[in-house]
């Protein structure tokens, strides 16, 4: 059998279409998309793939097949196939968050990480956010979903913004020019300055990691209807508005002095008991005393 044919044999097994054509051979991806092999060596045998448009005549001056690797073996070419349908697949799924076009998130509005490109971010709630990973994982497409609720006390938020201005401003640099020109070059990150980061207190719901992209919608829709009462869960409870049960007052007895409340003091000296309280010793006597330390 010729390369092509054991290429075509081990894509046929996996369930993916393919076509020859003269020296060139042809695998769809999406209705948009496809692979091509070229042969350039029979022997040994080797092969370019290339990724071109689908369904473009050869003549139109548009086309362009972009060369992407080179495959030696039957293994090499189903590899570069798999990954460019998982590939294809990983960006299908981060457009259809970006757009929006499925109703079943239309609730949500997703933003790219400046970073992370295979990340998006919605805001939900009141403070929290709604992260959905889509990557490929042991070539296999996968979203990693999580909600992230954001603890905003503003009273920290604004003392750690403040003693992270005091220490940008200490700062050789900062110390040769003016008070305004520090927070213009502070909010600009020119002249080396960078502006404080402030950590957040946030608490992270772990959602799961999908394969089934169908499922991972149904799971959004969820996470849209479910934010509010999440993050009221999650976020941190104000210690000062939380009432303590006093767990010393068991009898109820306690005499009200505060902290000291649950606390026995001894006079000094002695204490005398009651006449009532006295407990009749071995010896008959009605009285007693009870000296302190002995």
């Amino acid at each position: 059998m010729s390369f092509f044919e054991d290429i075509a044999a081990a894509l046929d097994a996996e369930g993916i279409e393919s076509r020859v054509n003269d020296d060139v051979m042809f695998v769809p991806i999406t209705s948009d998309l496809e692979i091509q092999f070229v042969e350039i060596d029979a022997i040994l045998p080797a092969a370019n793939v290339y990724i071109a448009a689908a369904d473009v005549d050869e003549d139109d001056e548009d086309f362009e097949a972009v060369l992407v690797s080179v495959a030696f073996s039957v293994e090499d070419a189903v590899e570069a196939v798999d990954r460019h349908i998982a590939t294809d697949q990983v960006v299908t799924v981060l457009r259809d968050l970006l757009e929006g076009t499925d109703e079943r998130i239309a609730g949500l509005e997703f933003a790219q990480d400046d970073f992370n490109p295979n990340l998006v971010v919605a805001e939900v709630a009141n403070d929290s956010e709604l992260r959905v990973l889509v990557e490929t994982v042991d070539g296999i497409p996968s979203a990693v979903v999580r909600f992230v609720a954001f603890d905003f006390n503003e009273e920290a938020i604004e003392d750690a913004e403040d003693e992270a201005i005091f220490n940008l401003w200490e700062t050789d640099d900062a110390l040769l020019i003016g008070s305004d020109e520090q927070l213009s070059l502070a909010a600009s990150g020119e002249a080396g300055l960078t502006g404080p980061v402030i950590e957040v207190p946030a608490e992270t719901l772990e959602l799961g990691t999908y394969t089934d992209f169908d499922r991972l919608f149904d799971v959004l829709s969820l996470v849209f209807d479910q934010a509010l009462d999440w993050e009221a869960q999650l976020v941190a409870f104000d210690g000062d508005e939380y009432d303590e049960p006093d767990v010393y007052d068991i009898f109820g007895e306690d005499d009200g002095d505060g902290d000291d409340s649950y606390r026995l003091d001894f006079d000094e000296d002695s204490v005398e008991l009651e006449d009532d309280a006295v407990s009749e010793g071995t010896d008959g006597h009605e009285e007693a005393d009870v000296k302190s330390g002995e």
